[in-house]
């Protein structure tokens, strides 16, 4: 007697949704970073299970990229804004107040997620820590680029140092982020923007 073909059941639909389940992974990465992230973590605060985990997102690391994704969409709008200022000072003190704006939102973990998990991330994590990083280094390279061309049309002195600069102004966003993860408040961190911006070349 000759065995029976199997049967081939049509895929099931999958019965969560992925963006919600995608912000609740981020928040998880937000919270303890990915290192800190296990997956029961992951898995408790999206709803679901590991093969639904592994079918809809893949592994942990392509996860994390996908939520830093979701991340990096939701904080680049007031770089946007920042950008559509007319003067060079006034770009970098827009694009300073929006980083409070989003370091202390209450819908979300403190801190930055591009800062701050770069800082939690060991040895086994170095394709993360370098992604993270690099992510972070490209806020840099646009405010210097922007100072750049304010030091061109005049608006900077022509002994003025662009690159310095805007290290200077990326590492006081960078500050923020971390004083902010450790509890200081929107106030705290309005005050650091006015006395950066003291710094501001005459």
């Amino acid at each position: 007697m000759r065995g029976k073909l199997p049967v081939r059941l049509p895929g099931r639909p999958r019965s969560f949704d992925t963006e919600e389940a995608l912000d609740c992974a981020l928040q998880v990465f937000s919270r303890k970073g990915y290192e800190g992230a296990s997956l029961a973590d992951l898995t408790a605060a999206m709803g679901i299970n590991r093969p639904s985990l592994y079918a809809a997102f893949g592994d942990k690391e392509s996860l994390f990229r996908k939520a830093l994704d979701r991340y990096t969409e939701r904080t680049v709008g007031y770089m946007q804004q920042a950008l559509q200022e007319k003067t060079a000072r006034g770009f970098v003190e827009r694009l300073l107040r929006g980083v409070v704006e989003a370091v202390t939102d209450s819908r979300n973990a403190p801190g930055c997620l591009t800062v701050t998990g770069a800082l939690a991330c060991g040895d086994q994590s170095q394709s993360i820590r370098k992604e993270l990083i690099c992510r972070r280094d490209e806020v840099e390279r646009l405010i210097s680029n922007r100072l750049r061309r304010a030091q061109k049309q005049g608006e900077l002195p022509a002994d003025s140092k662009p690159a310095d600069l805007g290290r200077y102004f990326a590492t006081v966003v960078q500050g923020m982020a971390v004083q902010a993860s450790a509890g200081a408040t929107r106030q705290q961190l309005r005050r650091v923007v006015a006395t950066a911006l003291s710094a501001w070349p005459q």
